[in-house]
């Protein structure tokens, strides 16, 4: 686990050391009993648009996500938030012994004005970003409809340069 936050940040050990610390005291607040049980988030388990697909040639998990489906919920931001900590534990209990990373198939099949929701894709992405550094392989973003290029160039600058490289279309 500090192996991934040195290369997240570079091996630069006060950088990484700041980081696994923000973790830390993140995940005692955030997730106090250990993990999220999916009967904390009612309306996000109810829209169906997370699910883990197996593996890819070299063991990574795989999960696919249909954007078309997200939709802002009476659960707000925060049920969203840890719905995202919920998805990416189950993602990395799936992964065999020796397995660090998973890959994502976003579907954006569907997708428009309605699913955008800005907040959530921060919130998701810095979530990504701090607390689960260096466990993401790839992401494919598949049937991206015109209108996301709006969305993807606002949500691009608050990327990781690291994660950048991870992205494809």
């Amino acid at each position: 686990m500090i192996r991934r936050f040195l290369r997240a940040r570079d091996l630069n050990v006060e950088k990484a050391s700041a980081l696994f610390l923000k973790y830390l005291k993140w995940r005692q607040t955030f997730v106090p009993n250990g993990s999220i049980s999916a009967s904390e988030l009612p309306h996000e388990i109810a829209q169906n648009k997370m699910f883990i697909q197996g593996f890819d040639k070299t063991g990574k998990p795989i999960a696919v996500v249909l954007s078309g489906r997200h939709f802002q919920t009476k659960g707000g931001i925060e049920e969203f938030k840890r719905f995202v900590v919920y998805g990416l534990d189950k993602l990395c209990s799936w992964m065999p012994p020796g397995q660090e990373k998973f890959v994502f198939i976003a579907d954006l099949e569907g997708w428009g004005y309605s699913n955008s929701d800005i907040h959530a894709y921060l919130g998701a992405l810095s979530i990504l970003q701090d607390f689960y550094p260096e466990r993401l392989g790839k992401v494919f973003i598949i049937h991206a409809p015109y209108i996301f290029m709006t969305v993807w160039k606002i949500v691009y600058p608050f990327i990781d340069k690291n994660t950048k490289k991870k992205v494809r279309f």
